[in-house]
């Protein structure tokens, strides 16, 4: 494994760890708000803060197969790896949503029915605020460090931070509603609830779909290639680049192209010029790009 590689993994583990610890303390915290303080909605939180520590894991492993160096088995490394954890935190976001959802909606059938939906307690509503406030900043740091790390499951975990958070709010919305508004206004804990949970589906199609069409190869997108076109024309050998091949391999990118030369150059003069080419399209899109150049000559009348 390269140094970089080293460090952008170790970098990934701690952050990670980082928002694991935080969303261990928070749901045992939640968990216990929601039944001592008497509220199905903290309850539902809980179960939120338990699928962000699930996925906390999730990456830890993933993350670690996805810095691999290439080997016999996976000729353009294990990149593909991080692209299938991103994937599982969004297939569980789904999960979740449509869980606080369905509660939801179950909640509010109950109640226009004619049932009198409890009473949560104080300490419900001040889980919920806390955790309003300790996912906001675990997001804002783990997106910073997301970024700074160009990790895809990274920043997939950032946003289940925020979805946590968003939950919260609503959490905190219809516990604080039930307690300071009377009988007639406890509905507000399931509508909040239902509000959010298409929030949360939402963020988990904007991560699902990318993945996707990683995973189906999809060429990246217009500007990227024509930017790729235009690096390899600003070398004077070089005329007619053709068949453009494009796509992801995790957080890397793979390019293929065909370029004409003039057909009189030696090999070494030619090898020279593809290679100087490689080293500005990694310069531009990272070491870890794979760049793949077949040279034919300019056509001649």
């Amino acid at each position: 494994m390269t140094p970089e590689n080293l460090s952008r993994q170790k970098g990934i583990f701690r952050v990670t760890i980082i928002g694991s610890t935080g969303n261990f303390l928070l749901l045992i915290f939640k968990f216990l708000a929601g039944i001592l303080g008497n509220s199905a909605a903290m309850i539902a939180d809980a179960v939120h803060s338990l699928s962000d520590f699930i996925t906390d894991i999730i990456v830890l492993l993933f993350v670690k197969i996805s810095s691999k160096p290439a080997d016999k088995d996976h000729h353009y490394g294990h990149g593909k790896y991080e692209t299938l954890a991103t994937a599982i935190i969004g297939l569980i976001l789904v999960g979740v949503g449509f869980g606080i959802f369905h509660n939801g909606i179950v909640k509010i059938m109950a109640f226009l029915s004619g049932e009198t939906l409890p009473q949560p307690g104080m300490l419900a509503l001040i889980a919920a605020i806390a955790s309003i406030l300790m996912k906001e900043i675990l997001y804002q740091y783990t997106i910073i460090k997301g970024k700074q790390l160009n990790s895809q499951a990274v920043v997939a975990n950032a946003w289940h931070h925020r979805s946590d958070a968003f939950s919260s709010i609503g959490t905190a919305i219809g516990i604080g509603g039930a307690i300071l508004l009377g009988d007639k206004w406890r509905v507000l804990d399931p509508i909040a609830a239902v509000i959010v949970s298409l929030f949360i589906i939402k963020v988990a199609y904007q991560l699902i779909k990318p993945c996707l069409e990683e995973l189906l190869e999809r060429s990246l997108p217009n500007e990227v290639e024509e930017n790729i076109t235009r690096i390899i024309l600003s070398f004077p050998q070089v005329a007619e680049p053709h068949h453009l091949r494009t796509r992801r391999i995790g957080n890397n990118i793979a390019i293929e192209v065909h370029i004409r030369l003039n057909g009189d150059l030696t090999l070494r003069e030619a090898h020279n010029i593809t290679t100087d080419i490689e080293t500005k399209l990694k310069k531009e899109y990272g070491n870890g790009t794979h760049v793949g150049i077949h040279m034919e000559p300019i056509k001649t009348k």
